[in-house]
């Protein structure tokens, strides 16, 4: 693939193209299906006021539910998809639309449920579990539901909530319209004057170049077009926070911040705890900011500094077919069962590779594995782009093994663990390289890719963590969150997390305008969490072999069977301490100073 332009969709070639037709054969039966699916609330309805009955009845509705949803997941999957290809595209847009609202419908229908749940006595459920042996596979969703008592509402109030959901996606919707259809940014120009494509897919690429001044009039241009438009997008965090605020008013939790970790069974313990452990290590990302602007050779280190490999030459340029052979010999220690499932994965397209115009940004993996996982990418045949490629199909293969080993009700994880398998899988590609280098200038360059992972995972996501507990603890204090308000605590963080030896320019102050990951629900913490619980469990993959494995693969297959703390501990690591984070950022320090004392003149 030439990657120096950005093709349109049909100049992609098909093989590097998901095939969607193994949710829905094709647009006609997705529609068929969403019709079947709107006509399911009056047969939803029909349950309202009968669950604490019988067991029977309650076994029924459990069934129905697990139904409904495995078929809205497929609905709102397959639009998505089609939509994520070109955001542009209305057809799809509407469809995407439709299927929200198709949700919505059904949420709205069902919300008499949880009341109804709630209000059956203990002795009663326990002698519909004795009666009914088949309701045992719901005991933990029950559970899950009746811990959450003190925050369910009543059945109407219950409906009214529910009913919020489309027009609750708004400002998520809005900000994505504008940075991924709407915006469009000059040219980068490099040293020699030639000019260079700036979009969402190739500012990344770009800040990663060795030429000084085409880093410079990427991150110029790009900042300078957010400017134009930063109340805008200050108008939908505004937007998106006022509505958590709503949600958690109405649920009765105390804070934001609460209601989002409560869901997922976290203590706000382990969020704080991350913001101040990161904290007591920032002497460690200043020696490696320090390091890097010697090892650059520059009097200023600059913002447009940070993600350029500070050795020089060692760059390669990785097909697209090298980085799944490379990813499948690397992650050969984890079985030839999760090999296979990779090779299937690869060639049954399961995989969107390239970037074509109108395209969503980043990457993803779907969540869902019913019929299988499908993972978008935006490849530029990089070595990051290799890592992504390993970090998605962890994704992939994590919902893969929950959704095979699990019932339906608990076979999807939580977001709390969602990035450990994924990141492990990078761990694992890295270490594979390291042990298999001696080469001086490829072995630095290796070093610093991986410090850049810590850096912008565990440094990088922790600060967009205690930006996002500001937004939230401004929200709840009746601030507005203005745009400037939003450039002043951003630069602020900014300075703290880089320390005296980088120079914050003033257009980072604007960076929360190009992050999704804000209108997330306090979700990028978990990057951090997930990564060094990444570091610890690979570890013990490669020091430990096959009972490793074994305990990790059950880790995989858990879904949400157990709380995400208990999960992790099934598979060696404890998240419920400061010490993965702690012993994360240990070796990221030895990796500074590894780096710090190769010979790369």
């Amino acid at each position: 693939m030439d990657l120096t332009k950005i093709p349109e969709r049909n100049e992609i070639p098909e093989e590097y193209t998901w095939d969607l037709r193994d949710i829905f054969p094709d647009d006609e039966a997705w529609t068929a299906e969403f019709q079947a699916l709107s006509a399911k609330p009056a047969e939803i309805a029909a349950f309202a006021g009968t669950l604490g009955e019988r067991p029977g009845r309650l076994l029924d509705w459990l069934k129905l539910s697990d139904e409904v949803g495995v078929r809205l997941e497929k609905l709102l999957g397959y639009a998505s998809c089609k939509s994520d290809q070109d955001i542009a595209d209305g057809v799809y847009q509407d469809m995407r639309s439709k299927a929200v609202a198709c949700y919505v419908g059904i949420a709205g229908a069902s919300a008499f449920a949880t009341p109804e749940l709630l209000a059956i006595p203990d002795e009663t459920l326990d002698r519909f579990y004795a009666e009914c042996p088949a309701l045992e596979t719901y005991r933990r969703s029950l559970t899950r539901i009746r811990r959450m008592r003190d925050h369910i509402l009543s059945p109407a109030e219950e409906k009214l909530l529910a009913g919020m959901g489309e027009m609750a996606e708004a400002p998520d919707a809005i900000a994505s319209a504008l940075r991924n259809a709407d915006l469009r940014f000059e040219d980068a120009i490099d040293s020699e004057g030639k000019s260079h494509p700036l979009s969402a897919g190739t500012f990344g690429p770009l800040m990663e170049s060795e030429d000084r001044t085409l880093r410079k009039s990427a991150f110029d241009n790009c900042y300078a077009r957010y400017s134009e438009f930063k109340n805008t997008v200050a108008a939908t965090l505004d937007a998106q926070f006022k509505k958590l605020r709503f949600f958690a008013d109405a649920r009765r939790y105390p804070s934001t911040l609460a209601a989002a970790l409560d869901g997922t069974e976290v203590p706000e313990s382990v969020y704080l705890n991350l913001i101040d452990t990161v904290h007591q290590n920032l002497d460690a990302m200043y020696r490696y900011v320090a390091l890097r602007k010697k090892l650059l050779g520059v009097d200023e280190l600059h913002m447009y500094d940070v993600y350029t490999p500070v050795v020089k030459d060692a760059a390669v340029k990785i097909s697209y077919e090298e980085a799944k052979a490379t990813v499948l010999d690397a992650l050969s220690v984890l079985g030839e069962d999760y090999i296979e499932l990779l090779k299937t994965g690869f060639s049954s397209r399961w995989i969107d590779v390239y970037e074509n115009r109108g395209k969503r940004s980043g990457a993803y993996s779907s969540g869902s594995a019913r019929p299988h996982p499908y993972v978008l990418l935006n490849q530029k045949d990089t070595l990051d782009s290799m890592f992504t490629i390993a970090h998605e199909m962890g994704h992939a293969l994590h919902s893969w093994y929950s959704c095979q080993h699990q019932p339906v009700n608990t076979s999807d994880y939580v977001i709390f663990v969602a990035e450990v398998a994924s990141t492990c899988n990078e761990i694992l590609l890295m270490r594979w390289l390291l042990n298999r280098t001696t080469d001086v200038k490829e072995r630095a360059y290796l070093i610093n890719h991986f410090l850049d992972q810590f850096k912008g995972t565990i440094y990088r996501q922790t600060m967009f963590a205690e930006f996002e507990l500001e937004m939230g603890r401004m929200a709840e204090a009746g601030e507005a969150l203005t745009a400037d308000a939003l450039c002043e605590k951003y630069l602020a963080l900014n300075k703290l997390y880089f320390g005296p030896d980088m120079v914050s320019d003033e257009a980072i102050a604007l960076e929360w305008a190009r992050i999704p990951h804000f209108f997330y629900n306090y979700y990028v913490y978990q990057y951090a969490t997930g990564f060094s619980a990444a570091v610890a469990l690979a570890e013990r993959i490669l020091t430990l072999g096959e009972p490793a494995v074994a305990d990790y693969k059950r880790f995989l297959s858990g879904g949400c069977s157990a709380d995400p703390i208990s999960l992790l501990k099934i598979a060696g690591v404890d998240m419920g301490t400061p010490e993965p984070v702690n012993a994360a950022l240990r070796l990221f320090g030895e990796l500074v100073d590894e780096l710090a004392s190769l010979n790369l003149s």
